[in-house]
């Protein structure tokens, strides 16, 4: 079997983070995400037993277990619209992922922004997600449109792809490969060919 993971040799330079996903979880009869890095550890993991109808609430866990993040599909939303929670305390959202509709701009997939204060309601857009979902060509840009992020179709050393769910990220040490991991998990809610989370 071909190894999912990158060789140490090509790993990003530049303190960059080159992680692989695979979209399969470790556990029997268990839908989710198993991310790993350069040496094949395990660094992410989601593990959803959930086989029917939409998922309204995913948990990315760290190699151990522990929840980073829960995500979150915010209810009577007019457009499609999730929250991401610190670890699993869902009091106060980090992150709000909103979901583009225009059709004249096929490009833009979704965008990123932090909540105010409990007394302020506005959102400061923080990320832009962009290109292709279908593709699997996905870049995220922050604020001053510096790419921070990105994932495509994971590929031998040959250029064959290894199949339609095994990823690979690289992140720019400016942000946490946490919060892109979050966003891949929001992005296959919001674009995969199935609303659902099982594969």
């Amino acid at each position: 079997m071909t190894k999912v993971y990158p060789e140490e040799q090509h790993v990003a330079g530049n303190n960059q983070v080159m992680l692989t996903v695979w979209k399969k979880s470790l556990l029997y009869n268990c839908n989710g995400y198993t991310v790993i890095d350069s040496k094949g550890n395990l660094v992410y993991r989601v593990d959803n037993y959930a086989t029917q109808g939409k998922n309204d609430e995913i948990v990315l866990m760290n190699a151990s277990g522990r929840p980073l993040f829960t995500i979150h599909r915010k209810r009577l939303s007019l457009s499609d619209n999730w929250l991401v929670y610190e670890g699993d305390n869902m009091v106060k959202p980090r992150f709000s992922v909103k979901k583009h509709m225009n059709p004249l701009n096929t490009t833009s997939l979704a965008s990123v922004s932090t909540l105010g204060s409990s007394n302020n309601n506005s959102k400061n857009a923080l990320y832009e997600i962009e290109r292709s979902y279908t593709r699997k060509c996905c870049v995220m840009f922050d604020e001053r449109r510096r790419c921070v992020a990105e994932f495509k179709l994971k590929e031998t050393r040959g250029g064959i792809a290894l199949g339609g769910d095994v990823f690979q990220l690289v992140v720019q040490p400016l942000i946490d490969p946490t919060i892109f991991m979050a966003m891949v998990i929001v992005l296959d809610q919001m674009f995969g060919s199935s609303r659902h989370f099982c594969t």
